[in-house]
């Protein structure tokens, strides 16, 4: 078998793929998340780099920075930069603020001509400056130099120093930053890799569970079996790996289990039919003999008065009563006789299904009985005795007609090719049916459901003892209120479809 079909196999490619997948995937969002970093970062950079040329020529100009960004061909920020700066500052070396980009900033100008600049260090609302380290000792002038109790802003400053003929003057950048724009850029990857974690757990438990589930069916099923269920079977037909043959090895398994205990029981019927034909046999023949002098000495007595003498209608009991019991050893007879040598020959069941219901036509109509016929054409010959089977035939169909207590009752005879090339009888009613607990009983001998005087209880014992002398089989499918249904298979007159049927 190809590595690749087997569960092995497969389970191994899909935890192959589902890893490439998910190191690839991770791989996409590193990349992804690393590359807008970048771009931040570049974007950050070129924001700074503007705003210090901005603040370096609003040192060098004598206009405000404001008015030179308001010009239609200023190149100094576009419109990215312009979103990302909150201010530019220029001090000069007393520490003053000579320009910025924030109005309230700007130098006051007094009536006589007086200039007053903002100090620096009156600014409270300045965010943290990033470069303390680099600018040495000035740092110190900032009011808004890094320390370790400085409380951390969203937005931050950079501050340079330009070195003019009038000493150093520093520019110093504010930019906009959105932290929590930060601390989700930080956190996406944390979440890309839960989700991809997420996923591949959802994936790895589907797999888990497609792969085991065929395992729980055959544990399940082996429970049933192991409790007496050998109906019982797994379905797995799209498989071909290894679950799959253990399931077709299963049913099996089953299957041959079921058969082995349809031949054991079998065999336990028929040794119990042959213990009670030997005792039948014997019952029979003693009684026999009494039996025919009570029913002769009665007829004669019964030809000696007249109809109106009391004595009369006695003895009509009497007799009604010795052909009764006459009936019943002569079932005992038929029924011992089951298993002897039978002259067999080819029969066509079609026929002798005719020839049963010619006999039984006068019953079935003061019954109000309707019969079906569903012969199937072209069936093959039988290999056996008409006569028995005759007998199987008029047993079912005579129980058949004592189930049905209604006026609108129904027999179907239906017949057709079965499998092994068999042929199948089934003869059907709509009478009360057979309650369950009845089913496994009613071959057994002297079993009868029809109360007293209703039956000897040997029909359906000789009935199946015919069956299998034919090497058939018999089954019945019952709905108490519905009616039944009684299924024969018989073999066809073809040597190897005996034979097939003498193995079962």
């Amino acid at each position: 078998m190809d590595f690749f079909n087997t569960f092995r196999g497969r389970l191994l490619v899909i935890l192959l793929v589902l890893l490439i997948a998910t190191l690839g995937v991770q791989f996409y969002l590193n990349l992804r998340t690393q590359n807008e970093n970048e771009q931040l970062r570049e974007l950050q950079e070129q924001t700074i780099v503007a705003g210090i040329a901005l603040g370096v020529s609003g040192i060098t100009s004598s206009e405000y920075m404001q008015d030179l960004i308001d010009q239609p061909d200023q190149t100094f920020l576009d419109a990215a930069a312009r979103e990302r700066i909150r201010d530019v500052i220029i001090i000069n070396n007393s520490w003053q603020i000579t320009d910025s980009l924030n109005p309230d900033l700007l130098p006051d100008t007094e009536d006589d001509g007086t200039v007053t600049f903002k100090n620096l260090s009156d600014l409270t609302d300045l965010p943290q400056l990033m470069e303390g380290s680099r600018i040495g000792a000035d740092a110190d002038k900032f009011p808004n130099r890094r320390t370790d109790t400085s409380r951390a802003s969203d937005d931050e400053a950079h501050a340079v120093p330009i070195e003019t003929s009038k000493g150093r003057y520093y520019v110093m950048v504010l930019l906009k930053n959105d932290k929590r724009a930060a601390a989700w850029r930080a956190a996406q990857p944390l979440i890309y890799t839960l989700g991809i974690v997420l996923a591949s757990t959802l994936i790895t438990f589907l797999l888990v569970w497609r792969f085991t589930r065929p395992i729980a069916n055959l544990s399940n099923a082996a429970y049933e079996v192991a409790g007496g269920n050998l109906s019982v079977r797994v379905y797995d037909d799209k498989r071909t790996d290894e679950i799959g043959q253990l399931a077709q090895n299963f049913n099996e398994m089953v299957a041959e289990l079921e058969k082995t205990r349809e031949l054991e029981e079998q065999l336990q019927q028929r040794e119990k039919l042959s213990s009670i034909g030997l005792l039948a046999a014997g019952v029979a023949h003693e009684v026999n003999t009494p039996l025919t002098g009570v029913s002769s000495y009665t007829q004669m007595l019964l030809g000696m008065l007249p109809e109106n003498d009391p004595k009369h209608a006695l003895l009509e009991k009497v007799r009604r009563q010795a052909d009764r019991a006459t009936d019943i050893v002569n079932n005992l007879l038929n029924f011992s006789r089951t298993g002897s040598a039978t002259e067999f020959s080819a029969i066509n069941v079609n026929r002798v299904l005719d020839d049963t219901l010619q006999l039984l036509e006068p019953q079935l109509r003061r019954s109000q009985i309707q019969v079906v016929r569903e012969y199937g054409d072209g069936l093959p010959d039988i290999h056996g005795n008409s006569v028995k089977l005759q007998q199987v035939f008029t047993n079912l169909i005579l129980n058949a007609r004592d189930s049905i207590s209604n006026g609108d009752g129904r027999i179907t005879l239906k017949t057709g090719n079965g499998e092994d090339g068999q042929v199948v009888v089934e003869v059907a009613d709509n009478g009360v049916g057979i309650a369950p607990e009845h089913v496994a009983k009613i071959y057994d001998p002297f079993y009868t459901t029809k109360g007293v005087g209703g039956g000897t209880g040997l029909g359906l014992a000789v009935t199946y003892g015919i069956v299998q002398e034919h090497s058939g089989h018999i089954s019945v499918a019952s709905t108490p209120g519905q009616g039944s249904t009684f299924r024969i298979t018989l073999p066809t007159n073809d040597p190897r479809s005996r034979m097939k049927a003498a193995v079962r």
